[in-house]
């Protein structure tokens, strides 16, 4: 069963991250990186475990319905790769706003044209983001790594929520993003 909207909406509010907010991103990432195989397959799998109309746009493993299966999956793992190392680059380009804007324009574009994903699925997967790397690195993920985090995937929620805005993205109106 889906979850409800409401557990990712703290997403939908940024504010720009301090310069201690940025190192601890940093620093916590550079710990997961080291796994971002593991923990990019954690994250998905657990996307489309609790989410499953998330796998709508996934023609190469929407049909599958058991997560070890899913976990085995190299089209998942591949595409769990491409998503770590666009956080990756996004954390490693936080000092630079050009390129986390970029970044993020780039996401937006690709997922909205190309891809023609609805814009709730990045707060979605934010959330899910969230909620694994706590579990998985509840050492790192303290309160304080956690709340840095949040805002952000706030950030990149809200941003790109503004590329689909730019595009006239035809369903907004009726996403709850």
């Amino acid at each position: 069963m889906e979850r409800k909207q409401g557990e990712v909406d703290h997403l939908e509010r940024s504010r720009p991250l301090t310069d201690k907010e940025r190192v601890m991103i940093q620093d916590s990432w550079a710990k997961v990186y080291q796994n971002c195989d593991d923990a990019g397959v954690a994250i998905l799998v657990r996307l489309f475990v609790n989410f499953p109309s998330s796998k709508q746009y996934f023609s190469q493993f929407k049909h599958i319905e058991d997560a070890e299966e899913l976990e085995k999956s190299s089209q998942l793992r591949k595409h769990a790769r491409r998503v770590m190392n666009a956080i990756n680059t996004l954390v490693e380009s936080l000092d630079n706003s050009d390129k986390v804007s970029s970044v993020l324009n780039a996401v937006g574009k690709a997922h909205a044209i190309r891809h023609k994903v609805d814009p709730v699925y990045f707060k979605i997967l934010s959330g899910v983001i969230l909620e694994v790397l706590g579990e998985a690195y509840p050492q790192v993920m303290t309160a304080e790594v956690a709340s840095a985090w949040t805002n952000l995937l706030a950030i990149l929620c809200c941003s790109i929520k503004a590329v689909y805005e730019e595009l006239g993205w035809p369903h907004l109106s009726n996403s709850t993003s």
